[in-house]
């Protein structure tokens, strides 16, 4: 397969490799994306996010809380300029009030649903009439919602372009546990993990990040020539710094005083204070553009072509 240019832009973007080391792990892998970022994770040339993790594209993330249910959306504009105007932010606002009384399992099915603030149109409708009063591109990109028995709290951070709701179990809610909860809100925000707790997290991902931290030591000239017990112990250790990064439970917490104090343990301790039993169940975290490209345009230069 041949491999292109813009192939290779492709994967520099995803992997911030060099660029011919991706024109080779391209040949390597007849030209498979996947592939080659595996090729390049596994000779240490690449760093393990991937392109879904970029924030490129403008908009709003809005959060709402209501008793025991909560929803948070996010809504993409094509520039900063709009995303900061009233018009947009009350579509926006609209918005998260319909998905926090949607019953809809999907975005299709969202986007079909009869608008809240005119029955005659349903939501794609009433985005469509957004468009043409603004003028610019818009897209209702996801939402969730979220019901318990227990408590929920969010966080906005940015002035939306971060979203973030938590759900805790608990059989005590008072001031100490929600101001608890909305700090393990702001963690979120700030950190990005992926899971609650190791529990979630699925073996066989466990397997993949070992087999290529494993690849990467044997292609270190220094480090595969070490003994095989002390290789696993490298590869348990950087397991376990990496699944400490992307566990929330097992996070520092950022405003720990002794720089040591886990997430989990301060829950803990909040939650002996209060003679209650604490823990986190679930969170949401929007992030706006999040895995979106978003293009680069020189609009100084547009005008100039226009003008002349």
């Amino acid at each position: 397969m041949a491999i292109t240019a813009a192939m290779v832009k492709e994967l520099r973007e995803m992997t911030g490799a060099g660029m011919m080391d991706c024109k080779k792990a391209l040949g390597e892998t007849n030209g498979d994306m996947d592939a080659a970022v595996e090729f390049l994770r596994k000779n240490g040339q690449a760093k393990a996010e991937k392109k879904a993790g970029r924030i490129a594209a403008e908009g709003l993330c809005r959060v709402i809380v209501e008793g025991n249910t909560a929803a948070v959306v996010e809504v993409n504009s094509e520039t900063d300029f709009v995303a900061k105007n009233e018009e947009f932010q009350n579509f926006v606002q609209a918005v998260a009030e319909q998905a926090l009384k949607s019953d809809a399992a999907n975005m299709e099915a969202f986007m079909a649903e009869s608008w809240n603030l005119d029955s005659s149109k349903t939501v794609k409708e009433a985005l469509v009439e957004k468009v043409a009063i603004i003028g610019e591109n818009l897209n209702i990109r996801r939402f969730e919602k979220l019901v318990t028995d227990g408590c929920l709290v969010s966080y906005t951070h940015g002035g939306g372009r971060i979203g973030v709701i938590v759900e805790a179990d608990t059989d005590v809610v008072n001031d100490e546990v929600k101001e608890c909860l909305t700090n393990v809100a702001m963690q979120i925000a700030a950190l990005a993990p992926k899971y609650v707790s190791r529990e979630e997290i699925d073996a066989a991902y466990i397997e993949h990040e070992k087999e290529i931290l494993r690849a990467q030591i044997m292609n270190d000239p220094k480090e595969s020539q070490k003994p095989e017990k002390v290789i696993e112990g490298m590869i348990a250790g950087r397991i376990n710094k990496e699944l400490k990064e992307i566990c929330l439970v097992d996070q520092v917490y950022v405003k720990a005083e002794d720089g040591k104090q886990t997430v989990g343990q301060y829950v803990a301790s909040v939650a002996k204070a209060a003679g209650a039993n604490l823990s986190i169940k679930r969170f949401v975290r929007f992030e706006t553009g999040e895995g979106i490209e978003k293009k680069n345009e020189d609009f100084a230069a547009e005008v100039a072509a226009q003008l002349g």
